[in-house]
């Protein structure tokens, strides 16, 4: 038993690596507010660069933009879907010569299939076609979840969805 014990913690042997326990394909839809949609944007700029105005995404890779949101999640990247969550947190535009952000969000999940939390942070080089983001944490069935999520671009449409 002794032997046992002392030959699994010889130095230099491989570390076993786990396969993930989810795997989940969501769409999230983001719709900024621009002063005439109100009824259906889901992300309003909340924080922007002196001179700007909180309407209009600023010039210059969008520099200096902080923007909430709370967006619906749903299984397909249909808009109009029935929802299974929404995601909740913000980004900040935080490079001058590229489109990038920097993300911080919590996919709140409540549907038959899952309850719970998937929380996320990490930069997002939005021109990338794929780009990944830490998971940070998680609750109810994703309870203590950690990991690597891909991100990609399905659809975009101006700078407001």
């Amino acid at each position: 038993m002794l032997f046992a014990l002392c030959s699994s913690a010889v130095p230099g042997k491989r570390k076993q690596y786990h396969t993930p326990c989810k795997h989940l394909v969501l769409f999230f839809h983001d719709i900024i507010y621009n002063g005439n949609n109100a009824a259906n944007a889901t992300s309003a700029i909340v924080g922007a660069p002196e001179g700007a105005n909180l309407t209009i995404l600023a010039n210059q890779f969008h520099f200096g933009n902080i923007v909430v949101f709370d967006d619906p999640i749903t299984l397909d990247n249909n808009l109009h879907s029935k929802p299974v969550g929404r995601a909740q947190g913000f980004y900040i535009y935080n490079t001058k010569n590229t489109y990038t952000s920097w993300l911080g969000f919590t996919f709140v999940l409540n549907n038959t299939d899952h309850d719970g939390t998937i929380t996320f942070a990490g930069a997002d080089p939005i021109m990338q076609k794929t780009r990944d983001i830490s998971v940070t944490g998680g609750t109810g069935d994703f309870f203590m979840h950690r990991g690597i999520a891909t991100i990609m671009t399905d659809a975009f449409e101006g700078e407001v969805y």
